[in-house]
């Protein structure tokens, strides 16, 4: 059960002895318990859900964005709200927990008087205490489990899928999890899930007969209501990580079919249908305008902290949809009235796991401990440190991905570094010593050779063009989800509001505009062709370039000049 306030306030004072220092009176909005985990059950169907968890097991630092540009119809509107302008939509307190939890702002500051977020075993102990409040509550995750750790990219995801196990997650879609290729994903699937964790993605299908390759929904009941869980898997797969990985497997947003399997799941009884979905939340909000009959879209993909689901009208009724952020840095919970085979009224809750609030899972803390044990020496290497925060999210640039691409121009002898926007990576405080393991959280691919190109200045504008595409398309249908790539040494304008093959300007390189006709070397990594296997892995090329500079003092940001954003709350300045 829930601790009660005596019990929270004693658990905030041994916090405090152990060097954390949380003020209970400053720390919580007026309208909100004591508490934050006092959450009374409502209703009688429940599902909780976590999504980018990016195989996170040990509590981190995570740093929420600054930049994340709303435009045409996402301009102003959740999740493109950042900072002082989220606070203010959400009418949340500055410097409370959930400020911590959401924006980026005081972010050294509040990381160092609330805590570390996530961890699985602290992530169990919440599960378990809202379950108990809640009989036959689901547990959904919702992909990018398999990714994002050094023990999950040497254990081929073994870790990760026996903590999920633990967990007791009961349905789950995916994205990064493709990377381990499809024999791996087939093996964990009928081997380590059968009978427990039910695998759904609607949207996949065989590229020579067009057949499913998952099942596309589980329903299940709950307290004697039929509730169906479709998957909707990442829908460009093949496009953002290596086709060749999963060669006979087509994915797309497939909107078609999510109607069609919607109605079938409603013709099988089913009163309550929620999609688990790794659309990302503007594909999420288009696809609950277009498809009817989905009571709510439990969404994930772009690590969005949505406070509260957005209600979405379509032809039938309406839609909730939310995204549960990243790192396993949120619990999402989701408690449906149902009467009379309908959905009548809901509560929703997006709870921020905080380590230092929670007693960590000792089972689940044993098992984190054990997948560690035969890692540990080489994460924990402290190569260098550095005087600000380290952070990758954001739509132009973070401060460790200017490392990554300072990093390959002076290893690869490169002016130009393009790496990837991804969106995971875990953050650091100014003074923390960067360990092996924090290079692994940014880097731990199945795909991360290093490469260095010779690129016309025409191919290099044609490739920040195209990725700009996949960010700030004006159709979500069109847009991928992830940040734009990072770019090293090359100065430019963009412009978001401006039209496909336009948003590029002034390419500058040392002081010069960029010749398009002529050639330059580019360094990289993460290329989604099949790489030349003898090259450097960029794990590699990044921790000997810390441990050769021991001290960063300053990350001097390369961001492009924006242009035609003024006003907009996906910017904080």
């Amino acid at each position: 059960m829930g601790m009660n306030r005596r019990e929270f306030l004693q658990l905030l004072t041994a916090a405090s002895v152990a060097g954390f220092h949380l003020n209970p009176r400053l720390s919580f909005a007026a309208d909100q318990p004591a508490n934050p985990y006092e959450l009374p059950a409502f209703g009688n169907v429940s599902l909780l859900h976590y999504t980018d968890c990016h195989a996170q097991l040990s509590p981190i630092y995570y740093r929420e964005p600054n930049v994340n540009l709303g435009i045409a119809g996402m301009l102003a509107k959740p999740p493109h709200l950042v900072g002082e302008h989220f606070l203010k939509h959400y009418k949340l307190e500055a410097k409370s927990l959930d400020a911590y939890a959401f924006t980026y702002l005081d972010f050294a500051e509040a990381a160092k008087q609330y805590g570390k977020v996530g961890g699985f075993a602290h992530l169990k102990t919440l599960v378990d205490q809202i379950r108990a409040q809640r009989k036959g509550a689901l547990l959904l995750d919702g992909g990018d489990t398999w990714q994002g750790s050094w023990t999950s990219l040497k254990t081929k995801a073994q870790d990760m899928v026996d903590a999920q196990l633990a967990l007791g997650v009961n349905v789950m879609t995916a994205h990064w999890e493709m990377t381990y290729g499809a024999d791996r994903v087939k093996e964990i699937i009928e081997k380590d899930f059968a009978g427990k964790i039910d695998f759904v993605a609607q949207n996949v299908m065989s590229t020579d007969f067009e057949e499913p390759v998952f099942a596309p929904y589980v329903i299940k009941e709950i307290n004697g209501v039929p509730v169906a869980i479709l998957g909707q898997a990442f829908p460009y797969t093949p496009v953002a990580n290596p086709k060749h990985l999963i060669p006979e497997w087509s994915f797309g947003i497939r909107d078609d079919r999510m109607q069609a399997m919607v109605d079938e799941a409603r013709s099988k009884g089913a009163k309550v249908v929620v999609v688990l979905s790794h659309n990302g939340m503007d594909v999420d909000l288009k696809m609950a305008s277009k498809v009817t009959g989905i009571d709510a879209i439990m969404g994930g993909h772009t690590h969005d902290g949505v406070y509260q689901p957005v209600v979405v009208d379509n032809a039938s009724g309406k839609t909730l949809v939310t995204n549960a952020g990243s790192n396993g840095k949120f619990l999402g919970v989701l408690d449906l009235d149902v009467k009379e085979g309908k959905v009548v009224d809901y509560r929703y809750k997006l709870l921020p796991v905080f380590s230092n609030l929670l007693t960590p899972d000792p089972e689940m803390l044993k098992l984190i401990e054990k997948v560690r044990e035969p890692f540990k020496k080489e994460l924990a290497e402290e190569l260098a440190v550095c005087d600000e925060v380290l952070y990758r999210r954001g739509n132009f640039n973070g401060t460790f991905d200017q490392l990554i691409c300072n990093a390959l121009m002076e290893r690869l002898d490169a002016p130009i570094a393009f790496s990837p926007g991804f969106r995971w990576g875990t953050s650091l405080l100014p003074g923390q010593p960067i360990t092996f393991e924090h290079v692994a959280d940014q880097t731990a691919i199945t795909y991360g050779t290093v490469t260095r190109n010779e690129l016309t200045g025409e191919a290099i504008k044609g490739i920040l063009e195209d990725v700009a595409d996949n960010l700030f398309n004006p159709d979500p249908y069109y847009q991928q989800g992830g940040d734009m790539v990072r770019v090293g040494g090359l100065k430019f304008s963009f412009d978001p509001t401006a039209k496909m093959g336009e948003r590029v300007s002034d390419l500058e390189l040392a002081g010069s505009p960029l010749d398009m006709t002529k050639k330059y070397p580019v360094a990289g990594w993460a290329s989604v062709q099949e790489s030349v296997p003898d090259n450097k892995q960029i794990w590699d090329v990044v921790a000997d370039y810390l441990r050769d500079k021991k001290t960063i003092s300053k990350v001097e940001l390369n961001t492009p000049k924006l242009k035609n954003v003024e006003g907009n709350p996906g910017l904080a300045v």
